[in-house]
C-alpha cells in the first residue's frame, strides 16, 4: 500500500479557535499528520512517496471556480485591510431568507462561503488544502492504475467542505475530488464510506443527486452531534440519487457493538451497489478518547474496521479525515490499514 503525504501541511497550522463560547489552542494540529505518518512507517505498510500536481480543473470538477479564487485570494484580502490573526467569518445567510447573492464585502464573503467560525483560514492554508487535494488525487491515479489499496494521508481533512462552502477544519473535499477523478478515469461507479464520527456533510451535499457515487456515512445522530444539520437517516438522495445516500446516525457513547452493526449494514449497501473502486473517508475521531467526540471505540476495533472492508473487495482508496485524540491517533490509523492489508 502506497501512503501518499505531503509536508505542505506543516503551513496550516492555526493557533486557536472558537469552541463553546471562547477562544480555545486549536484541535486540528500538524502533530495529527506527523503522528499518522510516524506510526505508518513503523508498521511498514508501504513506501511513502510525495503527491504529483494536479491541474485546477481537478478541483474545478467538485468545486466552483468562484468558491476556489476567494479560497486562494481570502488571507491576503484579511491582511490588506489591516487585520490581525488569523481569517474568522463573522455573519451568515440565513436560509430562510430570499435571494443568493455574494457580497462585495470580505466579510459578506466569509459568511456567505463558510457554515461555521471554528475553521480559522491561516496564511498556509490554501497552500496546505491544495496539496491535501493533491495527495488525494494521487492515490486515487494509483487505484486508477490497478493498485489495490492506497492511503492519502491529507491534512487539512476534507469531508465538510461543499461545491462552495467551508467549515470543520475542511476546505476542499479530498475524498469528492477523488471520487470525481475515478469516475473520469474510467470508473463506472463509486462508493464512498465515511467512518468519521462527524457526518460528512460536504461529501453528502456534492452528491447528493447523483446516481454514479454512492455516499454511505456512520455519524454522530446530528441531533446532538456536529455538524447538526445534515446525516439523518431519511436523507437518502434525491432525483438522479436517490437510493445512492445512506446515512446511519448512531447515538452518544456508541462502542464496537453497535457501531460494527452500523458498519455491516453500510457494507451490504456498498456490496449490493458494486461499485468499481471504494473510497473511505477515514476518520478515527470514534476513539473512546478523542476530546470532541462522543463514541466508544478501542484502538484495537480499528484492525477490525480495517479487515471487514477488505472483505468488501474493491480498490480502495483511504483518505484521512478527523481524530484529536493526538496521542493514539497514529495507532488508530495504522491498526486499520494493517486489518485491510492482513485481510486482503
Amino acid at each position: 500500500m502506497k501512503i501518499i503525504y505531503s509536508d505542505e501541511h506543516l503551513h496550516h497550522a492555526p493557533q486557536l479557535e472558537f469552541n463553546r463560547g471562547r477562544m480555545v489552542p486549536a484541535f486540528e494540529t500538524p502533530a495529527r499528520a506527523g503522528n499518522i505518518l510516524e506510526a505508518v512507517k513503523a508498521a511498514n505498510l508501504g513506501p511513502v512517496e510525495a503527491p504529483a500536481a494536479f491541474p485546477d480543473a481537478s478541483l474545478q470538477a467538485v468545486h466552483s471556480a468562484a468558491y476556489l479564487d476567494f479560497l486562494s485570494r481570502v488571507y491576503d484580502e484579511w491582511k490588506a485591510l489591516g487585520r490581525e490573526g488569523d481569517v474568522l467569518p463573522m455573519a451568515w445567510p440565513l436560509r430562510r431568507l430570499p435571494g443568493n447573492h455574494v457580497p462585495d464585502s470580505l466579510d459578506g464573503r466569509l459568511g456567505f462561503y463558510s457554515f461555521d467560525i471554528g475553521s480559522p483560514i491561516t496564511a498556509g492554508t490554501w497552500a496546505a488544502a491544495r496539496a491535501a487535494a493533491n495527495v488525494a488525487l494521487t492515490g486515487a491515479r494509483e487505484i486508477a492504475a490497478g493498485a489495490a489499496s492506497a492511503f492519502a494521508l491529507c491534512r487539512p481533512p476534507g469531508h465538510h467542505a461543499g461545491t462552495d462552502f467551508y467549515g470543520g477544519y475542511c476546505y476542499l473535499n479530498n475524498a469528492a475530488i477523488a471520487a470525481q477523478f475515478l469516475r473520469d478515469a474510467g470508473a463506472g461507479r463509486v462508493a464512498i464510506l465515511d467512518v468519521d464520527y462527524h457526518h460528512g456533510n460536504g461529501t453528502q451535499q456534492i452528491f447528493y443527486e447523483r446516481a454514479d457515487v454512492l455516499f454511505a456515512s456512520l455519524h454522530g445522530d446530528p441531533a446532538k452531534a456536529y455538524p447538526y444539520f445534515l446525516g439523518y437517516a431519511d436523507e437518502t438522495g434525491r432525483g438522479a440519487g436517490e437510493g445512492c445516500n445512506a446515512n446511519f446516525p448512531l447515538p452518544e457513547g456508541t462502542a464496537w457493538g453497535g457501531w460494527s452493526e452500523a458498519l455491516e449494514a453500510a457494507c451490504r449497501r456498498i456490496a449490493d451497489y458494486a461499485p468499481d473502486a471504494l473510497g473511505v473517508s477515514l476518520g478515527v475521531n470514534t476513539f473512546q478518547g478523542d476530546p470532541i467526540s462522543a463514541f466508544r471505540l478501542e484502538s484495537d476495533d480499528y484492525l477490525r474496521l480495517g479487515a471487514r472492508l477488505a472483505r468488501l473487495g474493491r480498490p480502495t482508496l483511504f483518505v484521512m479525515e478527523g481524530g484529536y485524540a493526538v496521542a493514539e491517533i497514529g495507532t488508530n490509523v495504522a491498526n486499520v490499514l494493517r486489518g485491510f492489508e492482513d485481510a486482503r
